[in-house]
This record gives structure tokens, C-alpha cells and sequence, in this order.
């Protein structure tokens, strides 16, 4: 509910991480355009406080103010912004699935992203999973592991690899040897995992085809940094 505060309408959205907080600012910020009314707002990792007062009416609370406030309302009484319940998605024999892993500082802090779409290149899952410090190859080879494993819980047969990442496609492929140990039970987790389809096939992508995945992995990692720094 929007209280009337001596600095405006002021109302707190809780949310469950950085990434839907911002979401839900962008979509704000989009209506405050429409609205031609733009609030005073602060941020803090899943907090977002909004006050809202006309400044033409001498920093009074009006009825635009009031309606700029309902509109908020409808976009929080919306679906949760960007997030995907796999468990309801319905079933898909074969799809698509984008990979991709990065390390600020190889080893470093680092994420595992990962987007599966169905054949028609509509987004099913995309997700990004914060890893801790390890390398980049790591961090590129479980985002093959976890997007494989959600195919799978999908019930997906046949699935179509794509990563810009041209030792992971190599590897998969039999066309490189892998010459750190480090990565032999990761490979061999992954090898086991794709005995369980029906068909899966490993291709190269140029990264900028594979920019979703990407943007997964970078949203992951910020996520972890920014909550370290104001936790």
C-alpha cells in the first residue's frame, strides 16, 4: 500500500535478487515517459523505494501522482519480471541450447549462463548460476553440464549445442584432446549426460551469436558482487 509521506506517495518493492529489481525499474522508468511524470526513486541490490509528487503543484501529492502509483501497481501485479518456471513448461523433443562461462580474472569470480530455446527460437529457460572462483573453461564447461541437465528435465531427445567457445566444441567433438586434468570429470559428468538423449550436437558459435548466454553470465556475476558489496 502507498503511504502519503511529507516527500510524496512512497511505497518499498522487495524483490528476489538485482536482476528482477532492475527489471522492474526499467519497466518503471518506460511508464514514467508514458506518464510524463518521473519519480524519485532508490536502489539497493532487490530494494526498490519510489516516492511520487507533482512538483508543479508545490511538491504536492495530486491525483497524477495517485495514478502513476495504480500504474505501478498493474506492473506489479504482473508475472515476475524475466523469470521462467521450467516446471510448467511443456514438452519439447528437441531444442536448442546456448552455453557460455566467464571468470573476471581467469581464475576468478565466475558464472555459468545458459539459454535453451525451442525450434522456432522462442526462450524456454534463461538462467545464469554464480560459480565462486574458478577459470573461464570451468565456468564454459558446467554451463554445458546444468543446460544439458535442464534439457533433460525438460524431456527434451535431441538437443543442438551452440557455444563460442572453441575448445569446448573441440573437446565434445573428439577433435581436441583435453591436456588439464582439472577438467576430465566434468568432461567425462557431461559425456554420461548426453548418452541420455536420443542425439545431441556440438557446433560453434561466433560470440556475438551468442550473446544471451552471455548477458546470463554477466548477470549472474553482478548479482554475486553487487550482494557481497552491500550485504
Amino acid at each position: 500500500m502507498w503511504q502519503t509521506t511529507k516527500h510524496g506517495l512512497y511505497k518499498q518493492f522487495n524483490f528476489e535478487n538485482f536482476r528482477e529489481a532492475f527489471a522492474f525499474m526499467t519497466k518503471v522508468a518506460a511508464l514514467a515517459e508514458q506518464y510524463d511524470h518521473h519519480p524519485r526513486w532508490e536502489n539497493e541490490w532487490n530494494v526498490v523505494q519510489i516516492w511520487l509528487i507533482t512538483h508543479e503543484a508545490e511538491g504536492n501529492i495530486t491525483d497524477k501522482d495517485r495514478e502513476m502509483a495504480e500504474a505501478i501497481d498493474v506492473i506489479m501485479e504482473g508475472p515476475p519480471a524475466e523469470k521462467l518456471d521450467t516446471s510448467a513448461l511443456e514438452h519439447h523433443d528437441k531444442v536448442k541450447l546456448f552455453a557460455d562461462g566467464g571468470s573476471r580474472g581467469n581464475p576468478g569470480p565466475s558464472s555459468s549462463g545458459f539459454v535453451i530455446l525451442d525450434m522456432s527460437d522462442k526462450v524456454l529457460v534463461d538462467k545464469g548460476v554464480y560459480l565462486g572462483i574458478t577459470t573461464n573453461n570451468q565456468a564454459e564447461y558446467t554451463a554445458l553440464k546444468l543446460g544439458l541437465e535442464e534439457a533433460r528435465k525438460m524431456g527434451a531427445h535431441e538437443v543442438e549445442v551452440y557455444m563460442d567457445s572453441l575448445l569446448v566444441i573441440n573437446q565434445m567433438n573428439g577433435m581436441f584432446k583435453i591436456k588439464n586434468r582439472e577438467l576430465y570429470p566434468i568432461h567425462d559428468a557431461i559425456k554420461q549426460l548426453v548418452e541420455q538423449f536420443k542425439h545431441v550436437s556440438f557446433s560453434h558459435v561466433p560470440r556475438e551469436f551468442n550473446k544471451l548466454a552471455d548477458a546470463a553470465v554477466n548477470r549472474a556475476t553482478d548479482e554475486e558482487l553487487q550482494a557481497e558489496r552491500t550485504g
